[in-house]
């Protein structure tokens, strides 16, 4: 299956290091999030570092699971990526990038469908149309995050 991206840009009246602090806080990022719970760092890890893992968990509906992320980029203050899978198959990309502006930031959080075509049948059954179900949920995340940040 060829990766789709959904992504979307919001300005941000906040200092980088601020917004930067929280998009790569995966512990919190349930506070954001519509689907995300939270979770944790793995392997002794405290916070995000490239070659960091983290299981975070999630929920849509009745149906609950976790996942496994890698941080694969950890460039502060202007872009945090981490690659998520479900033991071991890939399942998706997400990425922050922070382009400072006059009196803030504009961040863009990017997500890229990374599932085998086969995958992507078998969890129709959580979320009939993933690419709009996730466009949602990044607008709702980044809105939340910025009412969060300019508090």
């Amino acid at each position: 299956m060829t990766a789709r991206t959904v992504s979307e840009s919001i300005e941000i009246a906040a200092a980088p290091e601020d917004v930067f602090a929280v998009v790569s806080d995966l512990v919190q990022m349930g506070r954001f999030s519509l689907e995300n719970l939270g979770g944790r760092w793995l392997d002794g890890v405290q916070g995000p570092q490239v070659g960091a893992r983290f299981k975070g968990r999630n929920r849509q509906g009745r149906s609950s699971w976790s996942t496994t992320a890698t941080v694969i980029e950890c460039d502060a203050p202007s872009r945090f990526s981490f690659a998520v899978t479900y033991f071991g198959i890939k399942v998706s990309r997400w990425t922050y990038q922070l382009a400072p502006r006059d009196g803030g930031v504009t961040l863009t959080q990017s997500w890229s469908d990374e599932r085998p075509g086969w995958f992507a049948v078998v969890t129709k059954s959580l979320v009939d149309d993933r690419h709009e179900f996730t466009q949602r949920s990044i607008h709702h995340t980044l809105t939340t995050m910025k009412a969060f940040l300019e508090a």
